[in-house]
């Protein structure tokens, strides 16, 4: 009997030196968590989406509460996030423009030829690493889906062999742009009604043999605009859209018809 007193005793007093060294410790060590970074990670849209330049949600609160990222750091959360985060942090914030991804190539199955049947990995970087070209066109879509992989809003579809994206859906993070190997995916002001729906580079003549809907950098589209919002540089046309006043100009006036509202799901089109 006096075994088990003396050994409940000792492990006792063992308890309690080892929790008294657990508090010290932890005063110790403990840093002091400035309120704002919680309340401005509550305000954020945790997409963990790397989209602000950080690796996550809880390092971008961190960087905003730290003074090191602005209020209106978070392209997903838009305007009224940065509205929100600004109160917290006593800054005005500003407004932050919507943007969507875009995807610059308008060469579906009925515009350009197919070389050949890709039977490697389904992925657009696999394939680009491969050196194989599927499409005619050495610029334009694979069609093999690693944008819409990545897109955590299912806001990209594939059809008719090009990557298209549901405007409503997306929430601008780039995870896309990040992840096509041709470059072809850009981020445009979601108010925007102009864009050029191509990436080939080569001049008129070339980019017709291999697509009857690309960019042949006429320049026509330049002459049109009246506000210096639209360029033909390396043979091919890009809109300024700080300058763009979406007058249409250069849509109607486009012979190929690829410069058109950034628009690629049906239901956009609809809209």
């Amino acid at each position: 009997m006096l075994i088990i007193i003396i050994t409940t005793v000792v492990i006792g007093i063992i308890g309690i030196a080892v929790g008294l060294g657990l508090v010290a410790t932890g005063r110790k060590f403990h840093v002091e968590v400035d309120e704002r970074e919680s309340a401005v990670r509550e305000c954020l849209p945790g997409n963990n989406c790397g989209a602000c330049g950080y690796a996550g949600c809880d390092a971008m609160a961190a960087a905003i509460a730290a003074g090191e990222a602005p209020a209106n750091g978070c392209p997903v959360g838009g305007s009224p996030v940065a509205k929100q985060i600004g109160a917290i942090m006593g800054v005005d914030a500003g407004a932050v423009e919507r943007k969507v991804a875009f995807v610059r190539c308008k060469g579906t199955c009925d515009v350009t030829r197919n070389q050949g049947n890709y039977v490697g990995i389904q992925d657009c970087r696999s394939a680009v690493l491969s050196g194989i070209n599927v499409m005619d066109c050495a610029y334009g879509c694979l069609g093999l889906g690693s944008c819409a992989a990545v897109c955590p809003q299912n806001a990209i579809v594939l059809r008719d062999g090009v990557a298209m994206v549901n405007r409503s859906r997306c929430v601008g993070c780039g995870l896309c742009v990040k992840a096509c190997p041709k470059g072809l995916i850009e981020l445009v002001p979601a108010a925007a009604r102009v864009a050029v729906q191509c990436s080939n580079r080569d001049r008129g003549p070339a980019v017709k043999k291999v697509c009857s809907a690309g960019c042949i950098g006429c320049g026509i589209c330049q002459r049109q605009c009246e506000h210096d919002a639209i360029h033909v540089e390396g043979n091919l046309a890009h809109v300024t859209y700080s300058a763009c006043v979406q007058c249409g100009k250069c849509v109607e006036k486009c012979p190929a018809k690829v410069i058109t509202p950034p628009v690629a799901t049906k239901k956009d089109q609809s809209a």
